[in-house]
């Protein structure tokens, strides 16, 4: 006790898309308390998602307060937290009045599709193609910038901000750090480059706003409030909480969830890769100091950048819009489980998908694929198709398009991937990361502690307050009690089982386009 006294604790608030936690984690990245909060989605209409940015808030400092709690319970004080990082569901747009502080609409949620119009319009701009050369990312309606773009076509709060010049935007990291801080009181508006890098406002090479990127967009900025981009870990930029019982601590990292995770699997070397299975599903791989423009349909982003001189870090990642959230709609509307853990028991009960395939594309499909007019499809059913074939059906869907961002990955990088790190929801299942394992041909790791996203911002928050100074520190983090997954079949039957999912990649596609317009576009 006396030496992780003398080292502190670092408190995480990881923000994401269906609830908040927060975490307290000792030196050695151990979690010592934690509490967790679901927060109402809000679903207007088909295809959309939303949040309420003010529940948000509440939800962060209600997991602060009975997070701490617990941790004073535990035998110790609430000055032994010595700094807080922050990680959030990224591209998730939030804008307010930069005069009184108050949110103008509810959050549009990254995985929100109904911007697809929009987006088609977009494509056909001069300039649209020369758009991932300079940002990294392809027009979708996967990036804020897009989303913040409907909201000034369709709302006139937003619009007379700013017409006003007092609209600002941001990403959930940004208005989190704004109340967080006390709003107007002392009006701190900034983010982190990974949050930044999903905007499709940031330039990638020189991790600075970029005149054109922002022109293609129409946007003015002198009416535009953006928050200032500054390193991911850093000692006073962030400020600190301005209430609760953890009222004065400094936050000194920030990171977007996917590029924490990162951090929290330790992949600090080039060629380092995981994923992780959320509500979506996202693979993340360290390509070093240099961003790397995918040409086989994958995102450029930064994976972190911890300031004090050293060099920003990129990644290539690829995007699954559907992964956790396919078990859920396994839950709650088919009703074929009465909670998420089970579903790999279910799974289990048949000897294999029984040829059904399941291309879980219910907001288009993301990396490589980038099919906007893709419908959630099953194909393969016979009379005979049971609960359990489907069920396995939904884990192998994550997994096939896992196997194919990995390929596109090794095409753009020239390294073949040996070895990939897991965590999140879906990494629990035994049986889903058996089958990873075997479709993508090589071993799974998997860590005993899998809060990885959280422990990342904890790490930020630490490099920054010198409770770890050099990389190699971390070598041990959370390296005890790793699960890893080998291959179980050959490569002939892997070989069958892709095919069999890209061919229905393939037939998945055009239902808006064949069909007219879909119900999204008429409820638009």
């Amino acid at each position: 006790m006396a030496e992780q006294r003398s080292k502190g604790f670092i408190g995480s608030l990881d923000q994401g898309t269906t609830s908040t936690r927060f975490l307290i984690f000792d030196q050695h990245g151990m979690p010592q308390a934690s509490h967790q909060l679901e927060f109402k989605q809000i679903y207007p209409h088909s295809g959309w998602i939303e949040h309420d940015p003010y529940e948000l808030v509440r939800s962060a400092e209600i997991c602060i307060e009975e997070a701490t709690k617990a941790f004073v319970a535990g035998g110790h004080s609430v000055g032994d937290v010595r700094a807080i990082g922050i990680t959030n569901q990224r591209e998730t747009a939030v804008v307010w009045d930069s005069e009184t502080g108050e949110a103008l609409h509810s959050a549009i949620v990254w995985s929100d599709t109904r911007t697809k119009k929009l987006v088609r319009k977009l494509k056909e701009r001069d300039g649209a193609s020369e758009l991932q050369s300079l940002c990294g990312l392809p027009l979708s309606t996967y990036p804020s910038s897009v989303k913040l773009l409907w909201l000034l076509e369709n709302v006139d709060a937003v619009r007379k901000a700013y017409d006003a010049g007092r609209l600002a935007f941001g990403t959930v990291d940004s208005w989190l750090l704004f109340r967080l801080n006390g709003g107007t009181t002392r009006n701190i508006h900034v983010t982190d480059p990974t949050n930044a890098s999903r905007t499709m406002l940031l330039n990638i090479h020189s991790l600075k706003y970029d005149d054109t990127l922002i022109k293609f967009f129409g946007l003015q900025k002198d009416r535009l409030v953006l928050p200032r981009i500054v390193p991911s870990s850093d000692p006073k930029e962030f400020g600190s909480l301005t209430s609760g019982i953890l009222k004065g601590v400094r936050i000194t990292g920030c990171l977007g969830d996917q590029s924490s995770a990162l951090v929290g699997q330790c992949a600090f070397s080039p060629g380092r890769a995981k994923n992780t299975y959320g509500t979506g599903c996202f693979l993340l791989c360290n390509t070093g100091t240099k961003p790397v423009i995918s040409k086989h349909g994958l995102l450029t982003t930064v994976a972190y950048d911890f300031g004090k001189g050293r060099k920003p870090v990129y990644a290539l990642e690829g995007s699954i819009a559907v992964a956790g959230s396919a078990v859920k709609f396994l839950q709650n509307n088919l009703k074929f489980i009465s909670d998420s853990s089970e579903v790999g028991d279910l799974a289990e009960t048949v000897e294999d998908s029984g040829g059904v395939v399941f291309v879980t594309a219910f907001s288009g499909l993301f990396a490589p694929y980038w099919i906007d007019d893709a419908k959630g499809t099953i194909f393969g059913i016979t009379q005979h198709t049971e609960r359990g074939h489907i069920a396995r059906a939904t884990l192998e869907a994550a997994c096939f398009q896992t196997k194919a961002i990995l390929d596109a990955m090794e095409r753009d990088s020239g390294q073949p991937l040996h070895e990939l790190a897991v965590d999140g929801g879906m990494s629990n299942s035994d049986f889903c990361m058996q089958t990873q394992s075997s479709i993508l041909g090589i071993p799974i790791d998997r860590p005993l502690m899998r809060e990885t996203t959280a422990l990342g911002a904890a790490i930020a928050a630490g490099f920054a307050i010198g409770i770890w100074q050099e990389f190699n520190e971390l070598a041990d983090l959370g390296r005890q009690g790793r699960t890893i997954f080998k291959p179980e079949i050959g490569g002939k039957e892997r070989e069958a089982m892709v095919n069999r999912w890209e061919h229905a990649v393939r037939m998945c596609r055009g239902w808006i386009e064949n069909h007219g317009v879909d119900a999204e576009e008429e409820e638009d």
